[in-house]
């Protein structure tokens, strides 16, 4: 079982990417379940916006799609992200880049384990969960403190 990362159509690593692999981990264990095959496409908004419209008949740019393939607790899926639209929404928002790209990347694991985002509701309960595991990241791995 594993968490991989690769990008498509863009000169794009993921920073701190055992970190990543470690947090997502830790979420997904936190919640009961266990890590099967997760896969990280980072890409632009073209490729993005063409997968949209191919599978889901969305003719609209947007900063992720989760295919879900979770079997019981297994969690596994392939989460395409637009960094192209992560930095807009950064720039958008007032956060840095990896903070957004972090909210993102959880975003999709949040979708594997079952949590929804169409209803008012179901989206204020995203965004909850969203908040609580970027607080996880800061647990696990602190900024370290100028002197």
């Amino acid at each position: 079982m594993s968490i991989r990362f690769a990008s498509q159509n863009i000169d794009f690593e993921l920073p701190q990417a055992e970190k990543v692999k470690k947090w997502v981990s830790q979420v997904v264990q936190l919640r009961g379940k266990r890590v099967g095959n997760i896969s990280y496409l980072f890409c632009d908004d073209e490729h993005l916006l063409g997968v949209n419209q191919q599978f889901l008949n969305h003719d609209t740019y947007t900063d992720i799609i989760t295919f879900d393939y979770v079997v019981a607790d297994l969690i596994s899926g392939d989460i395409m992200i637009s960094v192209d639209r992560v930095g807009e929404n950064a720039e958008k928002f007032g956060v840095p880049f990896e903070q957004e790209l972090h909210r993102v990347v959880i975003h999709g694991v949040l979708h594997l384990l079952g949590q929804g985002d169409k209803s008012d509701t179901e989206a204020a309960e995203m965004r909850r969960q969203e908040e609580e595991a970027l607080a996880l990241w800061n647990t696990m791995f602190p900024v370290e403190q100028m002197c």
